[in-house]
């Protein structure tokens, strides 16, 4: 049995058939201390088989090293997700995209396929001007949030639009001591470079202004 029902299979096939260009999905796992590995990964399969556009490569954290050294992939379940050129597009999931967050990754894998986020131009514009600064976006979010999946798109937008922005949605129930560590008593909870945070789904305007706060102090 899948996880996708034959409705909800028929609709992701047809907007996955719809994008452009094709999208690979690096998906990183290990044997051991990772209860959501298996699932996840069958549930990244049970969707590239909808779409020639998908294709998933699985590699071991462990055993894999270098492969996820390279993507700066240090926890599991990890997914990376690159452009059909093979270039990275600074978008991460840590723990499994299930319940409202399925949508955030299919929304990612059809802005990447299009090579388009639909940002304003005038967020754009903003920024390229700081597109030499390293900016570190993490999500904390649960599944069940139906707040929770606009403020990880607006984070993997800003990823995907500029080289020097990666943005991490984590599943705080999967990774309970970097919740602890980041202090996660609500969620969507948005932290940035370490330095600013704010909990709530902002918006792309709002994130913005916290990314700049961010960078105020660097």
């Amino acid at each position: 049995m899948g996880f996708l029902n034959d409705q909800d299979a028929q609709e992701v096939k047809r907007r996955l058939d719809a994008v452009p260009g094709k999208v690979k999905i690096l998906f990183f796992t290990r044997a051991l201390d990772c209860d959501y590995c298996g699932q996840e990964e069958l549930l990244l399969k049970e969707v590239a088989g909808l779409s020639d556009n998908l294709e998933v490569e699985v590699y071991n954290l462990i055993g894999d090293k270098r492969i996820a050294d390279k993507y700066g992939i240090g926890r599991v379940p990890a997914i990376v997700l690159l452009d059909e050129r093979g270039e990275d597009s600074g978008v991460r999931f840590f723990g499994i995209p299930a319940g409202y967050e399925f949508i955030s990754l299919l929304e990612d894998i059809e802005d990447i396929g299009r090579g388009s986020t639909l940002l304003s131009e005038e967020v754009l514009s903003e920024l390229r001007v700081l597109d030499s600064k390293p900016i570190h976006l993490q999500v904390f979010v649960t599944p069940n949030c139906p707040y929770c999946p606009s403020a990880v798109r607006a984070a993997h937008k800003f990823a995907i639009a500029t080289d020097n922005i990666r943005a991490d949605m984590i599943e705080a129930t999967e990774f309970p001591a970097l919740s602890r560590r980041y202090q996660v008593t609500g969620v969507p909870k948005t932290v940035i470079n370490d330095k600013t945070e704010f909990v709530g789904a902002q918006g792309e305007e709002a994130l913005l202004m916290y990314i700049k706060q961010a960078l105020l102090g660097e």
